[in-house]
């Protein structure tokens, strides 16, 4: 968490240290959803609230350089999507987003302006999330990374690591912005996360405990296997493919002149409302 601290705090910098026309700050409220080995491929299943804050560059009437923050929470269970029959897991994680964003309008876009005043745009970039997979054991949330449910360092898997609960995340997807008034902007966009993990849901690989053998009183072998009847090696998960989360929402942000007294080219002809 904290290398996710020092990573906002360089890129609010980098943002809000450029030289151009103009800055925008604001929060984003929506939904976040997850895609994964329990849902394979069901947008906005499960969604949750989620919400943030971003800092946007604006150096053109094209483009659009942001620093933001997002947090939300994704779960999903078996018994609901009911991909797997016959696995009885679920999960739900607290997930904290911090990335850097390149927005691309279609249109000449500027925020105050009378004749530029909306825009779709498309966006994509490069960050860093934490994740925490838990679930429910006799009413509790328990940490199923701690749990190393797939048998993490076993003696039947002895070279398989505990999985990290951070990663890098590509965030990229589409969004429309409308220039409300000479200070304010709202957007709604929607966008995917590609992670480079496959434990968002703590589903990857295989089991490691044998049903015949096991007593199923040790909370990491109930978690691993709810339904006792799967063995050493049976397929738990996919681990071909990486887990997904998405996030939906509106962005509101307030205008921040930086050098009203010296526009570039590219805001010289721009007719705004005062």
């Amino acid at each position: 968490m904290q290398k996710l601290v020092y990573f906002s705090v360089i890129l609010l910098i980098i943002s809000t240290n450029a030289r151009g026309q103009y800055l925008e700050i604001g929060p984003q409220l929506g939904g976040m959803y997850y895609l994964g080995d329990i849902n394979p491929g069901l947008h906005f299943g499960n969604t949750n609230p989620g919400f943030g804050f971003l800092a946007r560059y604006n150096p053109t009437t094209r483009w659009g350089l942001r620093a933001h923050f997002l947090t939300g929470k994704v779960d999903a269970s078996d018994a609901e999507y009911q991909v797997v029959l016959n696995r009885d897991l679920s999960f739900e994680s607290n997930i904290m987003e911090i990335a850097f964003i390149a927005e691309l309008n279609f249109l000449t876009y500027f925020t105050g302006s009378k004749q530029d005043y909306f825009s779709p745009y498309i966006f994509g970039g490069l960050g860093m999330f934490t994740y925490s997979p838990k679930a429910d054991h006799n009413g509790h949330l328990v940490s199923l990374q701690e749990l190393r449910t797939e048998g993490q360092g076993s003696k039947e898997y002895p070279d398989r690591e505990m999985y990290s609960t951070t990663s890098l995340v590509i965030p990229f997807g589409i969004g429309v912005k409308y220039s409300l008034t000479d200070k304010i902007c709202v957007a709604a966009e929607w966008g995917l996360r590609k992670t480079y993990t496959d434990y968002l849901d703590d589903i990857s690989q295989t089991y490691y405990i044998d049903s015949q053998e096991a007593q199923f009183i040790d909370i990491a072998e109930i978690m691993s296997d709810p339904t006792q009847n799967h063995d050493t090696g049976m397929q738990r998960g996919n681990p071909a493919y990486n887990d997904w989360y998405g996030f939906a929402g509106i962005i509101i942000t307030y205008k921040i002149d930086l050098s009203p007294r010296s526009r570039c080219n590219d805001f010289k002809n721009i007719k705004v409302f005062r």
